[in-house]
């Protein structure tokens, strides 16, 4: 800002005036931001001459913070939510479950399902593959499948993620 920039030439760009959009010597820059009772504001100095701007610095810090605020309020922080199930898990259990991992997706989160072997029912891991599969093949309209079922422990899970995240209302 101001006397701080170091350049010979400086590119001023988004003044009101047209006649004081260009490339002009610092001087002569700072001498124009006088006159005009603003500041010279370096915006970008990667570029050679830097991009300047005339303009009040104060306003210019205000807009840029309710800019960054804005883009922080419209981003959206993925989630893993996590679903268990058992190797034997009922009809009407697995249907509860699939119902909120719909909404889940529905939300833009991450879904973990996964089936948990407790004592001897791990010699039935190919029921528990089964119950994932058809819980991926369940939700393949809401969710891509990102990682096929993975046997961890006493642990098979898989992991899927939203397809597209629709607009909130």
């Amino acid at each position: 800002m101001n006397w701080n920039i170091r350049s010979q030439e400086v590119r001023i760009v988004g003044s009101e005036e047209e006649d004081k959009n260009g490339v002009f010597p610092t001087q002569v820059a700072l001498r124009m931001a006088e006159e005009m009772g603003v500041d010279l504001v370096e915006i970008n100095e990667t570029q050679n001459p830097p991009i300047c701007r005339l303009i009040e610095y104060s306003k210019f810090k205000y807009d840029l913070k309710k800019k960054q605020k804005e883009a922080k309020a419209k981003q959206h922080v993925t989630q893993m939510k996590e679903i268990r199930f058992g190797p034997n898990t009922d009809e009407h259990d697995f249907n509860f479950k699939l119902r909120h991992a719909e909404k889940f997706l529905q939300e833009g989160n991450k879904i973990k399902a996964y089936v948990h072997f407790r004592g001897r029912s791990i010699i039935y891991k190919d029921q528990g593959k089964k119950v994932l599969l058809e819980f991926a093949t369940a939700l393949e309209e809401l969710a891509k499948v990102e990682m096929l079922p993975v046997m961890e422990g006493k642990r098979m899970h898989i992991i899927l993620s939203p397809k597209a995240i629709p607009k909130k209302k």
